[in-house]
């Protein structure tokens, strides 16, 4: 369960990009086995990519050796792929077009038994060589056949070009065909007695038209003196025009074996499986690099806080930003821009008053393929209030002190009061606002300034009717010295 929770937040960060870079990579090492399969050149490629696995491992489990010495076997192996394959790698790329190389998937001909058959038939009848060959039906042959000898060999052209070379004790008997197998050889058929058969037909023929009036084999006569092949069946014969005929007449009667019939349906999926272990192998690749190859980066990120309620203002907040800590691939932490990252803080069910968050993922907004290791510091307090209006009498923050002999006889502000927005909670506690601190030190002789209000906390606002700065009048005299006592 640890590795499916740690598995499913890493998925979640997959980029749409991730996607497209594992099929590519995937389809163009399945063109790879497509163009190669069965060459020496796939398999010295995928010795280099054991090699390659075994190496991981190595660093994995802390080998600096081996690795090392892995890493120069690999590249060193590189060369000599170029160098020693290179005429097989030419003819591969050669016997093919463009779209051949890049989609088209040349399949291997699988030979069927039928096929196999007539093409030896066709090359008997076009050197004269006379062939009979049986296939048995559902009906029991044994006691028909004589003197025929056991063989059981795989059907293929030469086997039957053999078995009726006119050199072979066998060629004048029956071949007995059944499935992909030869059973039997030199076996003598019994002769058909009709006195309506043509009269080119020999002992061949008549052997054929005997064994197939008493029984349903279908039985193929290759004539030795005109070449002509013909097919009987059930007291009938009809002579083979050409090789698909042939195919047809041998298929229609034996059909096709399982071997036969999954061949294609076998090659299929050995391209399935291929397409299938491309992908996991990228996949795989691309999960290690991600992982092993992780840059950890800390940005400072500003906290933009949302969806508050109209009625309310946020006072403070204590905090304004935050420092991410990312981690990721070092091409995708290098390619982060400042306004791909996003930290937002959900006020819609905040209330009056100190709020407290918890900065998690789903506060966070980051580009596809990097994820949030940690937050510093994790905990903001947002303070909201409902914003009034009062109004608070202005009175000067005075600092320092008078020179000597001065006396500050009168101070007079204009405006005396100002009207003040802020939280009804913070503006109960506050009876008078302040100017800015103002030094005594400076003043020598009466007169007027400009000075800011000081609004504390920063959250406070001067209404628009008043003004944010107030005037000071002031007026000192001369305080003359104290007499001196004789």
């Amino acid at each position: 369960m640890n590795g499916f929770g740690g598995l499913i937040p890493f998925l979640s960060h997959v980029r749409w990009q991730d996607l497209v870079d594992v099929l590519l990579v995937s389809y163009l090492l399945f063109r790879f086995y497509v163009l190669f399969r069965g060459t020496y050149v796939f398999r010295v490629i995928a010795g280099i990519g054991f090699l390659w696995v075994f190496q991981h491992i190595a660093g994995y489990l802390g080998l600096i050796v081996t690795t090392w010495a892995m890493r120069g076997i690999i590249a060193f192996a590189a060369i000599i792929i170029i160098i020693v394959f290179r005429n097989e790698i030419r003819n591969v790329l050669q016997a093919r077009d463009i779209g051949a190389i890049l989609w088209g998937v040349s399949r291997k001909p699988i030979e069927t038994p039928a096929e196999g058959i007539t093409a030896a038939v066709y090359e008997m009848a076009q050197k004269r060589i006379g062939a009979l060959l049986v296939f048995p039906g559902k009906d029991d042959l044994e006691e028909l056949l004589q003197g025929g000898i056991p063989w059981r060999g795989v059907v293929t052209k030469e086997m039957l070009l053999s078995i009726f070379w006119p050199d072979n004790p066998t060629h004048d008997g029956a071949a007995v065909v059944q499935g992909n197998r030869i059973m039997e050889v030199g076996a003598i058929l019994p002769l058909s007695r009709r006195s309506d058969l043509p009269t080119n037909y020999g002992t061949r023929h008549r052997a054929a038209m005997g064994l197939c009036e008493k029984t349903d084999a279908l039985v193929v006569a290759v004539s030795e003196e005109s070449g002509r092949v013909t097919a009987m069946k059930n007291g009938g014969a009809l002579e083979i025009k050409d090789n698909l005929a042939l195919v047809q007449v041998l298929q229609h009667h034996t059909g096709r074996t399982p071997a036969d019939l999954n061949a294609r349906k076998m090659e299929n999926l050995k391209l399935g499986a291929a397409a299938l272990a491309s992908i996991m192998l990228v996949a795989a690749v691309w999960f290690s690099f991600s992982r092993g190859l992780e840059t950890l980066v800390t940005i400072e990120v500003p906290i933009e806080y949302m969806n508050r309620d109209p009625g309310m203002e946020l006072m403070d907040t204590s905090l304004n930003s935050v420092d991410l800590s990312l981690g990721g691939s070092g091409a995708l932490i290098k390619a982060i821009r400042p306004e791909q990252i996003k930290l937002r803080i959900d006020l819609s069910k905040a209330v009056i008053g100190t709020n407290a968050f918890t900065i998690t993922q789903d506060n966070v907004t980051l580009p596809p393929g990097v994820a949030l290791r940690r937050v510093d510091p994790q905990e903001v307090t947002v303070t909201l209030d409902i914003p009034v209006k009062r109004e608070f009498p202005v009175q000067v923050d005075w600092i320092g002190k008078l020179p000597e002999q001065l006396v500050l006889t009168e101070a007079r502000i204009d405006p005396p009061r100002v009207t003040i927005i802020g939280g009804s909670r913070i503006l109960e506690q506050i009876s008078t606002i302040y100017t800015e601190k103002v030094p005594l030190d400076n003043i020598k002789e009466s007169g007027t300034m400009l000075v800011n209000l000081a609004l504390s906390p920063a959250s406070l606002k001067i209404s628009s009717p008043s003004k944010e700065k107030v005037g000071i009048t002031y007026s000192v005299v001369k305080h003359p010295p104290p007499a001196v006592v004789p």
